[in-house]
């Protein structure tokens, strides 16, 4: 499933330069994640790479994206025209 930044975000800029797919970026207000490009790191990373940087844990999985790893390693493969 994509990943979504919610209202804890201090915007400390450190997830932002950390996304392969570049689907962060700064929002109204805080740092949001565009889902349609969040792959959680698929097909880079073995781990959310935004996760492991954010030092307040404000990233989680967004309930209303759920993907299968399938899905995000297609998504993956859209993204970077291998489809």
């Amino acid at each position: 499933m994509a990943l979504l930044i919610n209202n804890k975000c201090i915007n400390c800029d450190m997830c932002d330069p950390e996304c392969p797919n570049q689907a962060i970026y700064f929002g109204q207000e805080i740092y949001e994640i565009d889902p349609d490009k969040c792959t959680e790191c698929v097909g880079h990373y073995d781990t959310p790479t935004c996760v492991s940087v954010c030092p307040i844990d404000c990233i989680k999985p967004d309930p209303n994206r759920q993907e299968s790893l399938d899905q995000l390693a297609e998504k993956y493969l859209h993204l970077t025209n291998q489809a």
